[in-house]
Order: C-alpha cells, then structure tokens, then sequence
C-alpha cells in the first residue's frame, strides 16, 4: 500500500512540476519585433489630415491609437505623438512604418521591443505570409477565413462590427419611387449572402445596429420575399432599372452587387452594377464600422454618416437615449427604404503561434499591441520576412 502511494505521489510531483515549466515556458517575456502587414497605404499619421479611403481611415486610426496616450470617445487622439505605448522610428509614408516601445508610457512599457508594418499589402500576399510564417498579425477578408483555417491560419475575429448596406443616393430619378426601393429590400436573399459570400463569418440583417448592441435588431425583417417584391413593382407598372454602385477595388463588394442584381432580376428588377471608377450610380454599396460598442453613439454616428448621402432629415439621438428612442431613430430611417442593410460581419485577424495575449478589439479600441508578447526566439521571422 505504501509502495503504491509513493508511485503516487512521485507522479503527481512529475505532473506538476510539468505544469509549473509549461506555465512558466508562457510567462510574459519582454522584447521581439512583431510583424504587422496591412492592405490600405497610410499617407499620414497626423490626425488633423484625412484619409483618401475608409480602408486608410481605419488603418490610420489604429496606427495612431498605438503612439498616442488615448482615444477620446469622439474618435480624436489625446497627448502628442509618441505619448502612448509605442513611438515612430522610422517612416515610409503609404509604404512602411517602424514603431518603437516607449520605454516612459505611463500605462507601463509594452512587451514587445518593436513593431514593423508593411502597408499596402494585398489580401492574397497577407494570407500567403501567414501561411508561411513570414508575419505576424493580419487582417484578413471575412469572406477568406475559412479557406484560411484550411490553410492552417490561426484566426481570431471580433463580434459582428461593421455593416454592409445598399444606400439609394439623393435626388436619383430612377429611384425616387419608396415602392421600388422596398422591392429590392424585399428582394435580397441575405441569408445567401452570408452562407455563400462570407461563408458564415457574419449575420443577415435589417437593421442599423447588430443585435449583441442593440437588442432590437430581430424587429427588423431579414427575409426575402420575391413575391412580395413583385406585387410592388407591380403597383408601379412600367419597367424598372437602376445602377447600383461597388467599390471596384473591393472583391467582395463586387460579389455582393452581383449577387443583389440576380436576386431583383427574379423578382422583375434589372439592376446594373457598376465600380466606382464608372459613373455616377443610383445606389451603392456602403460599409460602415462600429465606432463603440454602445447603440446610442455607433447608431448616431452612421446616421452622420448616411442621411446626407441618402438625402433624409437629420437624425439627432440623445446622448441618454432609451432602448425605445433608439429604435424609433433606427425604424424611422429604415421605413423610408433609402437605407437597405443587409449583413453585420466582423473584423478577422490572422495571427503567427508565437503571438501571444493578443484580443481582438471591440469597436472604438485600437490594436491591443501594448500587452502582446511574442512566444519563442525574437529572430524566428527574421529570415522570412520580406524587406
């Protein structure tokens, strides 16, 4: 009996000392250069000067968030440049930049030493280097998360926080008729478009806010009605045609155009989609980001957006808001069908093995790169990366 409780105990010593390395093996480390590629081509870091592009908007924004001391709610940057946890050390405007930790950052100096970003890298060559193991951090398409699982990808993807919709443009002849923009509405297969574009990564929907923000968003309709559609166009007589807009540097705003042009034919509506490159379209394809998690400020912040755009009445929400205000803003500007959400999906990263700590950031939070180490030699990617 007593040779067996010492065989025992002698194992359960082995395994927690197996423990304790292991724990210990992940302990925070200091120091490391984190790999960082990005698609858009940031011009500037200054925030004062805009972006050409949503995608450079974005990018800038979560460039700033790491060498500033803070975001203020309204989106602008507290302190001076190099006053949060990293600082420029080195800058290609649109190419490259370097940042350093800031060994004085009152929120306590970050792990890793450096982080070097490649701009303007395309979706394909980030997948490829994540693949491989020749960066770090990337963000990568929604509708690519899957095949990059496949592709042994580690991924990591934020609640459903931006926002796909069809806007009908202001003072558009062929789409001045309410009757005609709610046939599309009515049209639209959403479901398809996040089974079959977005394989999955997101949510249809009818609504200006997602339903983990909101709560209210199941009030809002998501299904396709081809009949009804067609009892609308009806209602109107004639033929019925307009031209829908894409960005024509965006694969799967391309997708997703095409897609609503099969589903209206089927229900009588001939929509022509066009890049932005083209002329000037009676609707277009919209993608907005949530810029907090709260309804009040994300739902006031895309009517800022939106009601010129699309021509309605400003919309001014109160900073303390009910659940109830909330909705009768949003319904308000979905019942006029200028507005035509149809997908939430999120914002997914892929990442190397040795990135550790790392989470992906809720909307209005930067890149939560102050607290990530890196989990093996600081030289492991400095044989693949490209210069």
């Amino acid at each position: 009996m007593k040779h067996r409780f010492y065989l025992s105990a002698a194992a359960i010593s082995l395994l927690l000392i197996a423990a304790i390395r292991a724990r210990s093996a992940r302990r925070p480390a200091y120091g490391g250069t984190l790999h960082v590629e990005i698609g858009a081509a940031v011009n500037s870091l200054d925030p004062s000067v805009a972006a050409g592009s949503v995608d450079e908007a974005e990018a800038k924004a979560e460039i700033d968030g790491l060498i500033y001391e803070r975001r203020n709610s309204d989106g602008t940057f507290a302190g001076m440049s190099g006053s949060g946890p990293f600082h420029v050390s080195a800058w290609d405007a649109g190419k490259h930049v370097t940042l350093a930790a800031n060994d004085d950052y009152p929120g306590g100096r970050p792990f890793i030493d450096s982080i070097e970003i490649q701009m303007g890298r395309s979706a394909r060559d980030r997948m490829l280097d994540l693949e491989v193991g020749a960066t770090d951090l990337a963000e990568i398409p929604a509708e690519q998360a899957r095949q990059a699982v496949v592709g042994g990808v580690r991924i990591s993807a934020s609640r459903p926080d931006r926002l796909l919709a069809v806007v009908f443009l202001a003072g558009r002849p062929a789409t001045q008729d309410q009757r005609l923009r709610q046939a599309l509405s009515e049209a639209i297969d959403r479901s398809a478009l996040v089974d079959f574009i977005l394989q999955k990564e997101g949510m249809p929907t009818g609504g200006l806010l997602p339903q983990w923000s909101s709560g209210t968003t199941y009030l809002f309709s998501t299904a396709a009605d081809a009949v009804a559609s067609k009892a609308l166009l009806a209602q109107i007589g004639g033929l019925h045609a307009f031209v829908l807009g894409y960005d024509s540097g965006d694969s799967f705003e391309q997708s997703v155009a095409e897609r609503i042009a099969v589903d209206a034919r089927a229900a009588g509506l001939t929509v022509t989609v066009q890049g932005s490159n083209a002329g000037l379209p009676d609707a277009r394809l919209v993608r907005l980001s949530m810029p907090s998690p709260e309804p009040q400020r994300s739902l006031q912040s895309s009517l800022t957006a939106l009601v010129p755009m699309a021509g309605l009445d400003t919309v001014q929400i109160p900073a303390n808001a009910s659940v109830e205000q909330i909705y009768a803003a949003e319904r308000g500007v979905i019942d006029t069908y200028r507005v035509v959400p149809l997908v939430w999906y999120p914002h997914v990263f892929g990442l190397s093995t040795r990135v550790m700590d790392w989470r992906a950031p809720d909307p209005g939070e930067s890149w939560p790169l102050a607290d990530v180490w890196l989990n093996g030699p600081a030289s492991d990617l400095s044989e693949k990366v490209q210069p």
